[in-house]
């Protein structure tokens, strides 16, 4: 298999040959490739670095030759030779580890990345301090790709791309203005003439995707145009609702992504085919439209009506973009697939947000002594207004769990209290409790869900951003963020604390509920992180006087703008 480059990725080792174009620097090879990805700032690679605070400043600080080195800056204007083994060892450590995916024979910014960080060097220990792991990279690239089980290649074919050599440890980089073949070029061995790899009638772009000279077939370039506008502006009215109505920004970073992902692949097809094949003046369908197209009842049925638009057009793309090259249409589907998940997890976050918009108190409570003395609390809890009860016992046999768990469903049946059994999706489905709440170590959402069903709120313990992240993407309808407090009744090795809370807040808006000691006396710092919801156990239950703890309570959520019903 031929490996080509992305045009990102292209254009990355472009500016990394800039960084490094004195042979004195040619030590600093890797670090003038993370210079080069940094350039590309939309690229997946340099989102991720972001996300870790790494930018063009950081790296220049730390290896100040790479400033003097890349001074002139801008594209070399003769043919440029480096004497560089590390940049190829780097090389080799990507095509081979470019192998293990099923669907990527095309050379990625997040590749590159990745051959940094598996490189034993000083560059990689110095990413690694500042949390970027190689094992999150890879997960990423296998969650796009696919993974090929077994051994893999031990001698990975060349990259098939136009002007970029690798020979003896000698990278050489032309420029390619004058060739009038754009800014394309080729990573190959010696052995290779220059002409390609196709005998079936295939030219190659500037871009490096292959198409069959069959494909120049105006109707189907005019198809992909108008699905790929479609797609963009799809995305585009998605990404705007989740940004201003939802003020999500975990999800707003999950859109521009998958903007980005698009625009990228998008990319691999020159723009000027796309225009050639553009016929909107003669388009029959511009005059066409149906009533519900020209009217939208509220924000939410725009956010629908997008959606559905993005996905039919990621459809359409794939299913013509095969005559293009069917791994290319293999990742529109890759994306195709990720819309739907982004689909689910918005929609889930505006559902949770209405249907726990008035949820701001969430009381936790074991079995009691005895069923009496259960009955009598829970009854005290739902007069005073808990807006969520959850039952969490270890130690009461299943048999005694479930007979507890079927009180409390009868005395919140038909109240504004809503039931939570914790752990046991199973249980709680047999009482018909409101919903269930998972941990860390309990079943995956996706298993409970099988088990509790369509309707019932799922809530999940998270201890850091990366699990509350994911918790909004594997469908959670609440999260619970701590431990804020030291607690009395559950004990902890860590606390993430209040900073936690804050990270939470400002950029998830899945209802979030603080726990972990939390008491009247000190909720007034949970609320002032953003977080507007607590769950409390000891400092109610353990009180002569819950329902009084539970107006105390109450009152600081008027005092800070809270609210609750």
């Amino acid at each position: 298999m031929q490996y080509q480059l992305s045009s990102a990725a292209e254009r990355a080792l472009i500016h990394a040959a800039t960084c490094i174009s004195r042979a004195d620097y040619a030590e600093l090879a890797a670090q003038a490739l993370l210079l080069g990805l940094l350039a590309e700032s939309e690229c997946r690679a340099a989102l991720m670095l972001a996300e870790h605070g790494i930018n063009t400043k950081s790296v220049y600080q730390q290896w100040p030759k790479l400033l003097i080195s890349s001074s002139d800056g801008g594209v070399p204007t003769t043919p440029l030779e480096i004497v560089s083994p590390e940049l190829d060892r780097l090389f080799q450590i990507v095509i081979q580890l470019v192998a293990e995916y099923v669907n990527s024979p095309i050379l990625e910014t997040e590749h590159l990345l990745l051959s940094l960080l598996v490189a034993d060097n000083e560059l990689a220990h110095w990413l690694n301090q500042r949390g970027v792991r190689s094992e999150d990279v890879q997960d990423n690239i296998r969650n796009r790709h696919g993974y090929r089980e077994g051994p893999l290649p031990m001698e990975p074919e060349p990259i098939a791309g136009e002007k970029l050599q690798i020979e003896n440890c000698k990278l050489q980089i032309e420029n390619c203005r004058d060739s009038g073949q754009g800014t394309g070029f080729r990573v190959q061995d010696s052995g290779d003439d220059g002409q390609g790899t196709g005998d079936r009638g295939q030219c190659e772009t500037a871009s490096g995707l292959v198409h069959p000279s069959s494909f120049i077939l105006h109707p189907c370039f005019r198809i992909l145009d108008a699905a790929a506008n479609r797609a963009r502006e799809g995305l585009r009215v998605v990404e705007d609702f989740v940004r201003f109505v939802l003020d999500d920004r975990h999800l707003t970073g999950q859109c521009k992504q998958l903007r980005h992902d698009l625009t990228a692949l998008l990319g691999q097809i020159p723009g000027e085919q796309f225009l050639a094949a553009r016929e909107t003046r003669c388009d029959v369908g511009t005059t066409l439209a149906t009533p519900s197209e020209e009217r939208r009842s509220g924000a939410t049925e725009v956010l629908s009506a997008n959606f559905a638009r993005l996905q039919e057009s990621l459809r359409s793309l794939e299913e013509f973009g095969k005559l293009v090259d069917p791994l290319w249409a293999a990742e529109i589907k890759q994306l195709r697939y990720c819309s739907y998940t982004l689909h689910r997890a918005v929609e889930i976050t505006r559902n949770s947000i209405k249907r726990l918009a008035n949820s701001r108190l969430y009381v936790l409570i074991d079995g009691r002594s005895s069923p009496d003395e259960f009955r009598q609390l829970a009854q005290v809890l739902i007069a005073a207004g808990v807006h969520v009860i959850q039952l969490r016992d270890k130690k009461l046999d299943d048999r005694q769990l479930l007979e507890r768990a079927r009180v409390l469903r009868e005395l919140t049946r038909g109240t504004e209290t809503l039931f939570i059994l914790n752990d046991r999706p199973d249980l709680a489905a047999v009482c018909r409790a409101d919903g269930v709440h998972l941990g860390q170590e309990d079943l995956s959402i996706k298993d409970a869900r099988a088990i509790v069903g369509v309707d019932a709120l799922i809530g999940v313990s998270t201890h850091t951003i990366e699990q509350a992240r994911q918790a909004v993407l594997d469908g959670a309808n609440y999260i619970g963020v701590g431990p804020t407090f030291p607690s009395g009744t559950k004990q902890f090795d860590e606390f993430p604390g209040l900073n936690f809370l804050k990270e939470v807040s400002a950029e998830i808006r899945l209802p979030a509920f603080a726990i972990g000691g939390i008491t009247p006396g000190n909720l007034p710092q949970v609320l002032a992180t953003g977080i507007t919801r607590a769950a409390v156990s000891g400092a109610i239950v353990s009180m002569p006087d819950p329902a009084a703890v539970v107006r105390e309570l109450f009152e600081w959520f008027r005092v800070q703008g809270s609210g609750f019903r």
